[in-house]
């Protein structure tokens, strides 16, 4: 007991003279020490400087920046306004307004405005098929024009990708032709359309964008007009191919592709280069639980040459509906069938055969409504008219 008492002891005096031996070592504070500077922080910039332009500007792809309207050419009252724009009293955003608002343009192509927004207020509507056939004959004439490497075109996303494929159909180019569109108006706080227009105008003037038909970007995402369509209200990330899934990507490095469309398209079409004034009546008709025959009678009884059944399931019709379809194909309308699933394709099928109605592949009813019309104006043969669906 004794011995650990004088070694514990010991130990207590090398330990206190470690201590004061470091105390020794630090230097005395100062009574008053020198206060500090204040931390400034950096100032918020006002503005974010451009990338300088290109030496090399007049050798820049020609890029024709075409306004169909739309959510990207609208205004609202206020940035937080993002679903009720536009209207009496607030203007319209021009296609001008697109390019003094994004200089960054300039870094990528020689970019000219074309407007064929459909007047404001118009009796008939914001758009008319007289107004798809006269931006039709446009492009066909830009497609043909040397100076122009490429279109840009804007539309309202509620009817952009049956729009765009319609143009795909009948406009005879191998060069790229890009729909584009926003989900918030340009006024709109954190609005998509900037990034967007921006990214279409890339598309528009990349070679590889070539030979590809109509092709559809948002959200960078590229599509083929075939394939695309709109899958939310409001979110930005709302157009999809179900089926084949996007071309491509429009990429902040470069624009990438990683495969083509197999389907004949704008140079391999046989409907385009037309001049087309009217095209046959074609109608959707959905399919649902007890969907009534009498719908397809109607249509039937206002002049129409063809029906779309947006059927059930893997494309199917009610009792009520099979029954008015015999009346009408006895009266000479043709019946095409798509699935209101959006994805998936109609098979031909014996019994599909045996019953005279076409098969829509996996296109989505508003496209195949685009194709049977176009096919009606060269054919009512019913093999024919499948080739279409099976090719296009």
């Amino acid at each position: 007991m004794q011995t650990f008492d004088v070694t514990f002891v010991r130990s207590l005096r090398l330990l206190l003279g470690g201590v004061l031996a470091a105390a020794a070592a630090v230097p005395a504070l100062a009574a008053d020490p020198a206060p500090m500077a204040a931390v400034v922080p950096p100032e918020i910039p006002q503005s974010i400087p451009m990338e300088p332009a290109p030496k090399n500007a007049a050798a820049l792809p020609h890029v024709v920046l075409m306004s169909m309207g739309g959510t990207i050419a609208s205004r609202a009252s206020t940035r937080l306004n993002i679903t009720n724009y536009g209207g009496k009293g607030v203007p319209r955003v021009n296609p001008e307004d697109w390019i003094h608002d994004l200089p960054e343009l300039a870094n990528v192509a020689r970019v000219t405005t074309e407007d064929f927004r459909p007047p404001e207020d118009r009796p008939t509507g914001p758009e008319t098929f007289a107004d798809l056939e006269m931006v039709a004959k446009r492009l066909n004439e830009l497609a043909q024009d040397p100076s122009v490497d490429g279109v840009v075109v804007t539309h309202g996303t509620n009817t952009m990708t049956e729009v765009a494929y319609y143009m795909d159909l009948v406009v005879k180019t191998h060069k790229p032709i890009v729909f584009v569109g926003s989900q918030r108006p340009w006024s709109g706080l954190s609005g998509d359309g900037p990034l967007n227009l921006y990214n279409a105008v890339r598309v528009a003037a990349s070679k590889d964008a070539w030979d590809k038909g109509v092709l559809h970007c948002m959200n960078q995402n590229i599509n083929a007009a075939r394939d695309v369509m709109k899958t939310s209200a409001y979110r930005v990330q709302t157009f999809r191919g179900p089926n084949a899934g996007a071309l491509g990507f429009a990429d902040p490095d470069r624009v990438v592709f990683y495969r083509e469309p197999v389907r004949k398209h704008t140079y391999l079409s046989e409907f385009a280069g037309v001049d087309y004034k009217s095209v046959p009546a074609v109608e959707v008709a959905y399919g649902y639980e007890e969907t009534p025959g009498y719908l397809i009678d109607a249509m039937v009884e206002h002049g129409v040459k063809g029906i779309v059944i947006d059927g059930t399931g893997a494309g199917s019709a009610t009792t009520s509906q099979t029954e008015a379809i015999k009346r009408a194909q006895a009266k000479g309308v043709m019946f095409v069938m798509t699935t209101r699933t959006r994805s998936g394709r109609v098979q031909f099928t014996p019994r599909r055969r045996e019953a005279n109605i076409l098969s829509g592949d996996d296109l989505q009813p508003e496209k195949a409504r685009l194709l049977l019309q176009l096919g009606l104006t060269k054919t009512t043969n019913f093999e024919e008219l499948q080739r279409y669906f099976d090719e296009y």
